[in-house]
């Protein structure tokens, strides 16, 4: 269980990379729009931009913690089979430690740009 978990896992960030880089791609599309006036483009090519670096500061969190589980394994052989689920319930990110929301970004919305 605990290393197809961490295929999966790996997948949806592969998954959640892509779509971040969609959204740098629309920004550079949104700058180079000569239909919009430049301050109008200027203001939706900021909010992408944002929305772009939260993407990455989440991937970030996530491949740390994958790193730390696939450590973890390393270390206790017998927890890549038995008790995996230890490992992945003491990770940082809820994402990653319950199934349920592993994925949750695909389906989620986006809202409001938060500054980190």
């Amino acid at each position: 269980m605990g290393l197809h978990k961490l295929a999966r896992e790996l997948e949806e960030t592969a998954r959640q990379t892509a779509q971040m880089v969609e959204g740098i791609t629309a920004s550079l599309q949104t700058l180079g729009d000569q239909s919009l006036d430049c301050d109008s483009a200027r203001s939706t090519a900021i909010r992408q931009i944002v929305m772009a670096l939260q993407m990455q500061d989440r991937i970030e969190q996530r491949c740390a913690d994958m790193a730390r589980a696939a450590r973890m394994m390393a270390d206790h052989p017998e927890a890549a089979s038995g008790s995996a689920d230890e490992i992945w319930s003491s990770l940082t990110l809820d994402e990653l430690r319950d199934d349920q929301l592993s994925g949750v970004a695909a389906r989620a919305r986006s809202g409001e740009i938060e500054f980190f």
